[in-house]
C-alpha cells in the first residue's frame, strides 16, 4: 500500500532536506539528554542539590523536545531516527567517559547546549529556503531554550 502524497505546499526534496536537518538536531538533543540525565545521576560536591536539580530540569525539558522534534520530522513525511547507533552517526555532541568532576560536568553541558544551537542554525537557512514557517518556529524556540540554560550553566562556573 503506498503513502498518500503530502501536499502541505513543501516539494518532497525540501522537506527531505529540512528532516535531513531535524534529524541532526534530533540526534544532538537526545546525546544531551542522556548526558544531562546521567550527570544527574552522578553529580557529587558542594553543588550537588543546585546541579542534581538544575540538571533535571534540563533532562525533562530535552525529554519533551526530543518528541516535538520527531514529530516534526514525521509531519514532514521521513522516518525519525530513532536508535543509538543513529544518533551516534548523526550527533556532534560525545558522550561523556567516565564520571567527571560537578564542575566539569558543566563544563561539558554548556558545550552540548551550543552544540544543540549551532546544529539548529544549520537547518535554519534548509527551512526559511523551504518556506517552513513550522519548523523555524521550532528551531527559533530551541535556540532561545538552549542558549539561556547555557548561559545559566556558565553563571554557575564564571
Amino acid at each position: 500500500m503506498s503513502q498518500p502524497t503530502i501536499e502541505i505546499g513543501i516539494s518532497e526534496p525540501q522537506r527531505r532536506s529540512v528532516a535531513e536537518g531535524l534529524g541532526r538536531l534530533l540526534a544532538d538533543t537526545y546525546t544531551l539528554y542522556l548526558k544531562t540525565h546521567n550527570f544527574h545521576w552522578n553529580v557529587t560536591g558542594p553543588q550537588f542539590q543546585t546541579l542534581h536539580l538544575l540538571f533535571e530540569t534540563h533532562y525533562n525539558e530535552l525529554a519533551l523536545a526530543v518528541d516535538l522534534i520527531a514529530e516534526r520530522i514525521r509531519a514532514l513525511g521521513f522516518p525519525a531516527p530513532g536508535s543509538y547507533a543513529a544518533f551516534a552517526k548523526l550527533a556532534s555532541i560525545s558522550e561523556a567517559e567516565g564520571v567527571p568532576a560537578a564542575e566539569e560536568m558543566v563544563r561539558q553541558l554548556v558545550a552540548g547546549q551550543e552544540a544543540v544551537v549551532r546544529t539548529a542554525r544549520t537547518v535554519f537557512p534548509i527551512a526559511e529556503e523551504a518556506g517552513d514557517q513550522v519548523t523555524l518556529d521550532l528551531l527559533t524556540q530551541r535556540m532561545q531554550i538552549h542558549e539561556k540554560n547555557a548561559w545559566m550553566l556558565r553563571s554557575l562556573i564564571a
